[in-house]
């Protein structure tokens, strides 16, 4: 049974205000009643009500957080980021997951708004222009991380894909790969467009051709379209000698078809992930891979949507906010010379 107010009073011999006033620590109790009710409630096990802590104060101290998939290993560190700045401010969150279907984002952002949460950050999850327009009408704060309505965002936070593939396709060019694809996620929407072009760039600036069946859109962003995009290039009759994956899942899923078709990664193929997740250290070979500064991103979205929410006094309206983050290329043992 859940200690009370009136259970710290009766036994401490003293009123509900008192006791009422005492944990918040006003004046109007003596130093020495506070610390005996305190520590009769510390006794008791008395946990202060966040309900009813709002209701008194009118804000929540709670924020959402709305993610693609749960699962998915790249969101744990931007989440550790989160929690690691709301933390010291005292907030709380509530994480759901969207998969990525909009009606059960905004029916997600309807119940975080109904629970009173005082913001919302959405994470990587492909809200289109419209779709941004209407969760605005919900009238809560909004914060996007690589989101596609980005620019439709007054608060807004994303990693420069483009120039992270960019600099991946130069590492291969380096290598001496002519023969480059690019395997994308047919679910991750401007992510995928944007890594691509970056794809292309670096194809175009060395003057190499890119072809059309050199470029393939696995059916999502997990190990299983990996796999299915591998199958995919070994049934070419010329494939690629090295292949950018949209992320770090599908690049160990493309490896295992590769390795389970016979061939060595990277003497026959080169491969190369996207993201840096924790795994792509350990797998054989370790994967050389983009790494997207996950964490400070998680910190950046944090502390923007506090500013937004505990304005200065000078600031009454926070100015919109766009950060555009750049992560640095890690290589690893999944990338190597052509072959002859």
């Amino acid at each position: 049974m859940r200690v009370t107010i009136k259970n710290i009073a009766e036994k401490a011999g003293v009123s509900h205000a008192t006791v009422s006033r005492a944990v918040r620590d006003l004046p109007s109790v003596t130093f020495k009643t506070t610390k005996r009710i305190k520590d009769i409630a510390a006794d008791l096990g008395y946990v202060p009500s966040a309900h009813a802590r709002s209701l008194k104060s009118g804000r929540s101290k709670a924020l959402g957080v709305i993610v693609s998939r749960i699962d998915d290993p790249y969101f744990s560190e931007l989440l550790q980021g989160v929690e690691d700045i709301l933390q010291q401010e005292g907030y709380a969150y509530f994480i759901a997951s969207s998969n990525r279907d909009f009606r059960r984002e905004k029916a997600i952002v309807q119940t975080m708004s109904e629970q009173r949460v005082e913001g919302i950050i959405i994470c990587s999850t492909p809200v289109s222009k419209e779709h941004h327009r209407q969760l605005k009408k919900i009238d809560i704060p909004l914060v996007l991380v690589n989101n596609q309505a980005a620019e439709e965002s007054e608060y807004s936070l994303y990693h420069d894909d483009q120039y992270g593939n960019l600099q991946l396709t130069r590492h291969l060019i380096e290598l001496g790969h002519t023969r480059i694809g690019y395997l994308g996620n047919l679910l991750a929407g401007r992510t995928t467009e944007d890594r691509l072009a970056g794809f292309k760039e670096g194809m175009k600036l060395a003057g190499l051709s890119i072809l059309d069946e050199y470029i393939f859109q696995g059916p999502d962003g997990r190990p299983e379209g990996g796999f299915s995009g591998g199958e995919y290039y070994l049934h070419l009759p010329n494939p690629p000698t090295a292949i950018i994956c949209f992320n770090d899942m599908m690049a160990i899923g493309l490896m295992k078809a590769l390795l389970k078709a016979g061939h060595n990664v990277p003497s026959d193929y080169s491969v190369i992930g996207f993201d840096n997740i924790s795994i792509s250290a350990f797998t054989n070979p370790s994967l050389t891979t983009f790494d997207q500064p996950k964490y400070q991103l998680g910190q950046k979205a944090a502390q923007m949507m506090l500013t937004i929410i505990n304005p200065l006094e000078d600031e009454r309206n926070p100015h919109s906010t766009v950060i555009t983050t750049r992560g640095r290329i890690l290589v690893r043992s999944s990338t190597g010379p052509a072959p002859d």
